[in-house]
């Protein structure tokens, strides 16, 4: 059977699931677009609910045949889709024709966090995904959205993360519950206009850090939790970083402390 219309039941949900977060939480879903997002899954051990894939780019592309070949090894519904409605309900420039319906992944953090990432406000998923790849590279072993910042989980988000989605505890919270669970951690805020040097922390010993949002920075919850302000020297006149930059910055130095 091939799919060949948009009314058909799977292309609706996949639609429903990509239109808002809210019913990505309530079905507890997300939808995958592309080889390496849904090997990634498999590879954390996530079973898709069903995945479907155009003929022409499996035949063409190894990868995605092989990819298919796995999915149908594995017991997972695959239905072919024709290239017009693959390039219709895929949310990429140039579709690699397979997506997949997989579940959130819920990831949970170790009991004892040595180094938690907080973000406030981040609200660019171009931003957020490259954090969220930055927090999973550096180490961190658990990453909460405080208000204010973009569902996680949105197509742009998901292909900036590159599978880090799979490899690091995500939490949404507000900022009771946040001080409630892990106020006991020394947090850090990063500002740009601080005194301290972010190298003069010693990352060695367990601590939060705080990134604010791109436009405002972090909100006044965020200020009061922080024990210090901390920045990035720079040179040159220049105010700031993005938040991406100023993230991965911050966490490789804690890396570099660590030794690892």
């Amino acid at each position: 059977m091939i799919i060949t219309s948009l009314h058909n039941d799977k292309l609706k949900h996949i639609r429903a699931l990509q239109s808002a977060g809210k019913i990505r939480r309530a079905e507890k879903q997300i939808v995958l677009d592309g080889v390496r997002l849904i090997a990634d899954a498999l590879d954390s051990g996530l079973q898709p609910a069903f995945a479907l894939y155009s003929e022409e780019a499996t035949t063409v592309d190894k990868p995605a045949a092989q990819l298919l070949e796995r999915l149908q090894a594995q017991g997972v519904d695959c239905t072919e889709l024709s290239p017009e409605l693959m390039a219709q309900i895929s949310e990429t420039q140039t579709p690699q024709g397979i997506l997949a319906v997989v579940p959130i992944p819920d990831l949970v953090p170790p009991k004892s966090l040595t180094l938690l990432l907080i973000l406030d406000g981040i609200a660019d998923p171009g931003n957020m995904g490259t954090i969220l790849r930055t927090a999973a590279a550096s180490g961190v072993e658990g990453v909460l959205l405080a208000p204010g910042c973009v569902d996680a989980y949105n197509a742009k988000v998901l292909r900036g993360g590159m599978g880090a989605h799979f490899r690091v505890a995500i939490r949404k919270l507000g900022w009771s519950d946040i001080l409630e669970k892990y106020g006991a951690l020394p947090m850090y805020l990063a500002d740009a206009h601080a005194e301290t040097a972010y190298t003069s922390v010693d990352w060695k010993q367990p601590a939060a850090l705080i990134i604010g949002g791109e436009a405002y920075g972090a909100n006044e919850q965020a200020q009061h939790a922080a024990a210090q302000q901390i920045a990035i020297p720079m040179s040159n006149a220049a105010e700031s970083l993005n938040a991406a930059v100023a993230a991965s910055v911050i966490l490789f130095e804690a890396r570099r402390q660590r030794g690892l």
